[in-house]
């Protein structure tokens, strides 16, 4: 880890409180002209740091920038990621399905500030406003791990929303297959775009992204979507690096599920976070809408279902609404 990683880890640990050029410099064992160089360089970067004399140096509590430095200073599984931050992308997904072609590791994270054509399932849009999410993608190599997007799709839905709970205190909900609610609202889209070794059966590579909506656009959300989206604050900026404890904390979590998918530790969690069961739900196919009740989350997340005629199955794809009560 470079003095400037540890630098800003040690500042973001005590925002707002002054740390002397010294202490800094005999916790990292370099000279105080290392840290000021550090610091001028965070400067560059776009951090709020102040010196002040005898007192030393502070970050201020309401930057909330996304850099590669800050969320390394969170991150704990340090050496397991690789990260290319972007100020706009059309979607992280697939700029990192690109790298995945022509070798990127797994591991390899695609941050941006900003989606311009951000997708979620079946094509949909995903409204990505710069300064106001977090629209991340992981490269994963999963080889003989699994050959489950579903599973990988579920671990990541209890990673994200551990994560929620453990920067902003906020307790979501998972909606089938894929998205995180608060209070009936979406907060938080999951994709997981997969590729097949036809010759195996075997995944070949798994692109999993993650949009989390975190403050209030100014403006709203567009016509169309406003209904059914929502933040996680409804503060207009953020304070205190959230965006990068966010992205840190998911990915952290999501690893040690990663790394046991077949024990499936995440499904209880699963379960117990779903919004759906025991409701009744429509389940939305070519055909158009068929009621039925969501009955429970089986074993390879396949959520079980009850038809009004009586017919019980198990969905392994597709999409599902809930049903106003009338």
């Amino acid at each position: 880890m470079s003095v400037k990683t540890q630098l800003l880890k040690l500042l973001e640990n005590s925002r707002e409180a002054y740390i002397s050029g010294s202490a800094l410099a005999s916790e990292l064992s370099v000279s105080r002209n290392a840290i000021w160089k550090a610091v001028e360089s965070l400067r560059a970067d776009g951090y709020e740091i102040s010196a002040t004399t005898n007192k030393g140096y502070r970050l201020s509590a309401r930057g909330d920038l996304i850099s590669e430095a800050s969320i390394a200073a969170h991150i704990k599984n340090e050496g397991v990621f690789r990260f290319d931050i972007r100020k706009s992308v059309t979607s992280t997904n697939t700029l990192l399905r690109e790298l995945a072609v022509k070798g990127a590791p797994e591991g390899t994270v695609v941050v941006a500030e900003e989606q311009t054509a951000g997708k979620g399932r079946m094509g949909r849009a995903f409204h990505s406003p710069a300064g106001h999410g977090v629209y991340f993608s992981v490269l994963l190599r999963p080889g003989p791990k699994t050959n489950e997007a579903a599973l990988i799709t579920a671990a990541a839905a209890v990673a994200t929303a551990r994560a929620i709970e453990e920067v902003f205190g906020v307790r979501v909900g998972i909606k089938w297959v894929n998205d995180l609610y608060l209070d009936e609202k979406k907060v938080c889209g999951i994709l997981t775009n997969a590729t097949f070794d036809m010759e195996n059966s075997l995944m070949e590579s798994a692109v999993l992204g993650i949009g989390v909506n975190v403050t209030t656009p100014e403006h709203g959300y567009p016509e169309g979507i406003e209904a059914v989206a929502a933040a996680i604050t409804d503060r207009l900026i953020g304070k205190n690096g959230e965006r990068c404890r966010l992205i840190a904390a998911t990915l952290d979590s999501f690893w040690g599920f990663y790394n046991e998918l077949s024990a499936r530790r995440f499904l209880d969690e699963y379960r117990a976070r779903s919004i759906l069961l025991g409701r009744d739900i429509y389940v939305l196919s070519q055909e158009g809408k068929q009621p039925a009740r969501a009955l429970e989350i089986d074993d390879e997340c396949r959520l079980v279902v009850r038809f009004d005629n009586g017919e019980v199955a198990a969905i392994g794809s597709g999409e599902v609404s809930i049903r106003a009560r009338t």
